[in-house]
């Protein structure tokens, strides 16, 4: 948990003060029932009018001055509590945002949601409580009987022999919600993965009437979590009404031995009257105590789950002891293979290839044979688990992650655009530090934009919309697959990469347009080095070296002609879609 109270460092002043002015609240109301036994023996019993309206009013002065130290403890309480989930969410989503796609896979994107949702919730309730409680209701309960033997030794001896026990219960109790809270968080992990594939998938599992079975499967998920949830809060339940009967029996054996003692007449009416406050007092902080308890169980476990994530090292790792290669050669394989964890052959293997400054490398496999895991070799998205991968004569793992993104720009298979202006959107492409302050942003100039919407073939679109201030709706639900892809395309050409990777992100072009593109990116000025993913020959055929990949095996490596003559997977891909071609 030493990771997550470093963020808490800058509101030490606030850790302190909370509890110090809870401690003197509570210091006030231990007083209290001193001042209404006064009250009971002298002034009523003496029949002092005065007397009782003095005291009443300093009963109402130190309910006031009461009100105001614990005012401002919440304050200072919900201050710390507050900034330190706020930092701790910021640095858990930094850490998460380095994650390698190998990490994001094995983790889980509903597992990082939870943690940075309902358990950073739980952290913060814990945190605000444990600040204002924890030191408070055990100051309560232990000055209550301290103040009780200072009115009767003998009838204090109950509070002696009540506190223990309460305490048995109470830490019993705790000590078996605990692990039962993480089993909760767990399954609830489980319901939310269910739920988001499902809302991701609607239209799927409509389209395959899988409705009703997917609710079957969501209902006896959900049931095993609501029988974990029943299960914790029984035995949660069981604090509430035990602490009750400890206390009340305690009470009925108090208020009999003060009868006995009054009776005999070494205790006054209000001597009983003020022990049987400070039990009260004492059943009201063991109950507040429980309830801080129970959340402090749950932000203990919660918060250990937090620590999980944010103790998986940051696998990027840097290694500037590998040796290099050609610094001419823009991208080079050198026998790269590559097999995702927990998988049982190899996603990519023996990849051998060169590709040199301007040069346009074509990659064509089916599906699954290892396309786009080829590209994401490049930034580092995956590394290698044999051979190497060079970019400008340098393994990718010897260079900063950040540095070497910076030369690439990615156009991944799916086109995903957020919500806001045509813009906005281009400006997520923009090479740091411009895509950072919006003072920043401003020095990527419209006709910069429009030149590479220009280029991504997109200018028709950027006009229909209104031009770059042009609303695009979450997700780009508000426009055709080809239009989201070539504005992801031209978000890509804002930056000016020296490597430029489109991953199968044509797909929803017409031919002309795809033509259209590709001449474009030929006459580009900065002349990228261009990997170009397609499943179609067409798109690929003026490449200056085309991959052929088959089952995750490079069968191919040459130019179009070339690979008609030598490559019979290449072949019966072309003579496929030529067919098809055709007979359209």
């Amino acid at each position: 948990m030493q990771k997550l109270f470093i963020h808490l460092k800058p509101y030490r002043r606030e850790c302190v003060l909370g509890p110090l002015l809870k401690l003197a609240e509570a210091t006030l109301e231990l007083f209290v029932p001193l001042i209404v036994a006064a009250v009971i023996d002298r002034g009523i019993g003496g029949a002092d009018r005065g007397y009782i309206i003095g005291m009443s009013l300093l009963l109402v002065g130190l309910g006031l001055l009461g009100l105001v130290f614990s005012v401002t403890a919440q304050y200072f309480s919900a201050r710390a509590a507050v900034g330190f989930v706020t930092r701790l969410r910021h640095a858990l989503y930094a850490h998460v945002q380095r994650f390698p796609y190998a990490t994001l896979d094995r983790v889980g994107i509903p597992t990082l949601i939870t943690r940075m949702s309902s358990d950073m919730n739980q952290v913060q309730t814990g945190l605000n409580l444990t600040l204002r409680l924890l030191l408070r209701s055990p100051f309560v309960v232990f000055g209550a009987m301290i103040m009780a033997f200072t009115i009767d030794a003998s009838a204090a001896l109950w509070f002696v022999a009540a506190i223990p026990v309460l305490a048995v219960v109470v830490f019993g109790v705790m000590l078996l919600t605990m692990p039962m809270f993480k089993q909760v968080q767990e399954r609830l992990d489980q319901v939310l993965g269910s739920t988001r594939e499902n809302l991701n998938g609607v239209r799927v599992l409509r389209a395959f009437r899988k409705e009703e079975a997917e609710c079957r499967s969501f209902e006896a998920q959900n049931a095993q979590l609501t029988s974990m949830q029943q299960k914790v809060g029984r035995v949660s339940a069981l604090m509430n009404p035990l602490t009750y009967i400890i206390v009340n029996l305690a009470v009925i054996l108090l208020i009999r031995t003060g009868a006995l003692r009054v009776q005999a007449g070494i205790l006054t009416q209000g001597a009983v009257v003020a022990l049987y406050n400070y039990m009260s007092q004492i059943l009201v902080e063991l109950i507040k105590l429980a309830n801080l308890i129970i959340n402090l169980t749950k932000a203990l476990a919660c918060g250990k789950r937090i620590q999980s994530i944010l103790d998986i090292q940051d696998e990027e790792i840097v290694d500037k002891t590998l040796p290099g290669g050609d610094c001419h050669v823009r991208v080079e394989f050198d026998r790269a293979a590559l097999r995702y964890q927990g998988a049982a052959g190899e996603a990519l293997s023996g990849l051998s290839l060169r590709a040199m400054p301007g040069q346009v490398i074509g990659v064509i496999g089916g599906t699954g044979s290892g396309k786009s895991t080829l590209v994401n070799l490049i930034p580092r998205f995956y590394d290698v688990t044999q051979g190497r991968v060079l970019v400008d004569g340098a393994d990718v793992r010897s260079q900063e992650p950040a540095a070497l993104r910076r030369k690439i720009a990615i156009v991944p298979q799916k086109a995903v655009l957020f919500r806001g202006s045509i813009r906005d959107n281009l400006l997520w492409g923009a090479p740091e530090p411009a895509f950072g302050a919006a003072e920043d942003r401003a020095q990527i100039s419209d006709e910069a934009l429009l030149s590479a919407v220009e280029t991504a073939q997109a200018a028709e679109v950027v006009a229909a919309k209104g031009g770059l201030d042009g609303q695009i709706e979450q997700f780009g639900r508000n426009l055709s697959g080809g239009q989201r892809q070539r504005l992801t395309i031209a978000r890509a050409l804002v930056r000016r990469p020296e490597i430029l990777i489109l991953d199968d992100s044509s797909s929803a072009l017409d031919f002309a347009t795809d033509a259209a593109l590709r001449k474009a990116l030929r006459g580009l000025e900065y002349q990228p080095t261009v990997f170009l993913v397609s499943q179609r020959t067409t798109a690929v055929r003026h490449a200056d070296q085309i991959v052929v990949l088959d089952e995750g095996k490079v069968v191919g490596l040459g130019t179009h002609d070339e690979l008609m003559d030598s490559c019979p997977v290449y072949r019966e891909i072309h003579e496929s879609q030529f067919r098809k071609e055709a007979a359209q």
